[in-house]
C-alpha cells in the first residue's frame, strides 16, 4: 500500500476521522445494538427474510467453518453474488475473521473475474450457481483452496458452532479490495484500510437525511457504494436492510404502496427509470422524497425535473478510489444541490491542476492499487489523487465535473475502459482502427459507442455482429456497444492521435 505523508495521518487521527475502529468491530457493535432488524432480499428467483440476527449468525457459522479450514486474518475472501443474503454472510465473515474481502459485480463475465482471482490469489471464493447471464465456470476456481456455491456447496461450509466475537487486527491494513473498470483494460484493485472504510461509512452515513424512510438498495453489491449502503451503513444506524437483486421499476413502484419502501437515489438511472414508469403517479413521490445523485453524469435537466415533482437533490462526485471527494447536504440551497457536484467533504481536500485536472486527498481515499505502476502514476508524493476528471471550483468552493481526462465510458454508474472495448474491436475481422466513447443515453446517463474505421473492401460490422464476439470473448454485457458508427478517417492531433473528444461531440452532436 502507498506511503501517507505523516502530518497528513496524524491530522485524521487529532480529528477522529481515522479511528482504531475496524469494521469487524464497526459490525459487532451494529449487530450487537439491533438484532431484531428487518433484512428482506426482495426477489422473484430466491427472496428471503428474516432479521439482523439470522444472518449474523450464518455469517458466524461461515466464519467458523472458514476457519476451521484454515483461513486467517489478512487471507483473501472473494465473492461474485448478486443481492442475496449469502452475500451479507460472506462479508461480515470476513470482517469477523479479519479477512480482507474482495466484492466482485455479479455481471462480470468470464475474461474479468479470472483476472482479478490471478490478481488477489483469494484463499476462498464464493460464487452463485446461475443467475441471469452469470453461470458458474469451475475452471476460474480450479487454484482456489476452498469454494462455496450458493444452493450447492455454499451450506457445506457453515459450521455447526458460531464464532463468538471477532479476530482484532491492525486498523490500518487492508480490509477490502474493489475491482473497478478504467483506463486500463484490465479491472484496476483498489486497497482500502480498515480506516479508509469506516471514515466513508460514518461520512455517507452523515450525508443521508434522518427522515430518509425504510431504502431499498438495488445497486449491485459487488460495487463499492451498493456494498456500503447494503452491509455497513445500515448495521450502523440500524435501519432496515432491503435489497433487490434486479432492477425492476415497476416492481419498485409496487413496493413503494405495498411495503413503504423508498428509493433515494444513487445513479441517476435508478430515479428517471421511475418517473418515467407507466406506473409512476404523483403519490409516489412520498416515498422518494430524496434523491442523492452520483456515480455517473447528472444532467441539471434531470435535477431540475426531479425538483419541480418536489424531490429533493443532492449530488455527490467520488469513485472507488475516493469514494466521497465532493457533496452537498439536502439542507444546503437548490441551486448547488441540484447544479455543482458539491462542496469537499470532511477531511478532504480539493485543488485543480494547470490542465483543469481535479486532485484530491482525504481520510477516505484509498491506499493505493494491487497494481504499483498503477499507484505510482496515479497518487504523488504529498499525498494527492490524480482523478483523471476536469472541473471547475466556484467562489464558494462548489465542483462542477466538465470533462473526463480519463478514457472511461460511465453507464449507468459502471465504469466502462474504453481501451478494453477497442481491443476487443480491434480482434475482428476488417477492422482497422476503432475509438470506443460515451454517447448520451437518456436512461443510463451515457452508453459505449463504437466508431470504425476499417480496411479497404470489408463490410461493415452490424451491431448484433460486434455484440455475438463481444459475448464469445467473454466480456461484460454493459461494456459492449449500444451504438456503431463508420469513419473513414477520425479527427486527429498534429501527432496523429485520436482526438476522442470530437469524436464524442459528433455523436453528441448527432444524437
Amino acid at each position: 500500500m502507498r506511503e501517507i505523508p505523516a502530518e497528513l495521518a496524524a491530522t485524521y487521527r487529532a480529528n477522529g476521522w481515522w479511528t482504531d475502529e475496524t469494521i469487524g468491530d464497526m459490525l459487532t457493535a451494529g449487530l450487537a445494538a439491533a438484532p431484531d432488524t428487518p433484512f428482506r432480499i426482495h426477489s422473484a428467483l430466491r427472496p428471503w427474510a428474516g432479521t439482523f440476527a439470522d444472518v449474523e449468525l450464518v455469517a458466524r457459522r461461515l466464519a467458523t467453518g472458514l476457519a476451521d479450514r484454515g483461513v486467517q486474518p489478512g487471507d483473501v475472501v472473494a465473492f461474485q453474488l448478486p443481492n442475496w443474503m449469502e452475500a451479507a454472510a460472506t462479508f461480515w465473515a470476513s470482517a469477523m475473521l479479519g479477512a480482507a474481502v474482495v466484492p466482485i459485480v455479479h455481471f462480470y463475465g468470464r475474461k474479468e473475474i479470472s483476472y482479478i482471482l490471478r490478481d488477489v490469489e483469494p484463499k476462498v471464493f464464493i460464487g452463485a450457481e446461475r443467475f441471469g447471464n452469470l453461470t458458474y465456470d469451475h475452471d476460474v476456481t480450479t487454484d482456489i483452496p476452498i469454494v462455496g456455491i450458493v444452493d450447492r456447496t455454499f451450506d457445506d461450509l457453515l459450521a455447526d458452532e458460531p464464532m463468538t466475537g471477532h479476530v482484532r487486527t491492525d486498523p490500518g491494513s487492508c480490509t477490502l479490495i474493489a475491482y473497478t473498470s478504467g483506463t486500463t483494460s484490465n479491472p484496476k484493485g483498489v486497497l482500502h484500510s480498515h480506516r479508509t472504510l469506516g471514515h466513508e461509512t460514518r461520512q455517507l452515513s452523515d450525508m443521508y437525511p434522518d427522515d430518509r424512510g425504510n431504502q431499498l438498495t438495488a445497486a449491485p453489491v459487488g460495487h463499492f457504494i451498493g456494498m456500503v449502503n447494503a452491509f455497513l451503513i445500515p448495521v450502523l444506524d440500524g435501519s432496515p436492510i432491503n435489497l433487490t437483486d434486479v432492477w425492476n421499476p415497476g416492481e419498485a413502484l409496487r413496493l413503494m404502496r405495498t411495503d413503504g419502501l423508498t428509493v433515494g437515489g444513487g445513479a441517476t438511472y435508478f430515479m428517471t427509470s421511475l418517473i418515467d414508469h407507466p406506473d409512476f403517479t404523483p403519490d409516489h413521490v412520498s416515498h422518494m422524497r430524496y434523491a442523492g445523485l452520483g456515480g455517473s453524469s447528472v444532467p441539471s435537466a434531470i435535477t431540475t425535473r426531479l425538483s419541480d415533482l418536489g424531490i429533493i437533490v443532492f449530488r455527490s462526485y467520488g469513485s472507488t478510489e475516493h469514494p466521497s471527494i465532493t457533496g452537498s447536504y439536502c439542507t444546503e440551497p437548490a441551486d448547488k444541490r441540484n447544479h455543482t457536484d458539491g462542496h469537499a467533504l470532511s477531511g478532504v481536500e480539493v485543488r485543480l491542476s494547470e490542465d483543469g485536472e481535479i486532485l484530491s486527498r482525504g481520510p477516505d481515499l484509498c491506499m493505493g492499487y494491487t497494481d504499483d505502476e498503477l499507484t505510482a502514476r496515479a497518487f504523488d508524493a504529498d499525498g494527492w489523487y490524480h482523478t483523471g476528471d476536469i472541473g471547475t471550483l466556484d467562489d464558494d468552493g462548489y465542483l462542477c465535473i466538465t470533462d473526463r481526462k480519463a478514457d472511461i465510458i460511465i453507464r449507468g454508474g459502471e465504469n466502462v475502459s474504453a481501451l478494453e472495448v477497442e481491443e476487443a474491436l480491434l480482434g475482428m475481422p476488417g477492422v482497422a482502427e476503432a475509438a470506443a466513447v460515451s454517447a448520451p443515453d437518456p436512461r443510463l446517463g451515457e452508453h459505449v459507442a463504437a466508431v470504425l474505421r476499417l480496411r479497404p473492401d470489408h463490410p461493415m460490422p452490424t451491431i448484433e455482429d460486434i455484440q455475438a464476439h463481444f459475448a464469445q470473448i467473454g466480456l461484460a454485457k454493459q461494456k459492449w456497444p449500444e451504438e456503431l458508427h463508420r469513419v473513414d478517417d477520425f479527427p486527429r492531433t498534429a501527432s496523429g492521435k485520436v482526438q476522442k473528444f470530437l469524436v464524442r461531440k459528433n455523436i453528441a452532436a448527432t444524437a
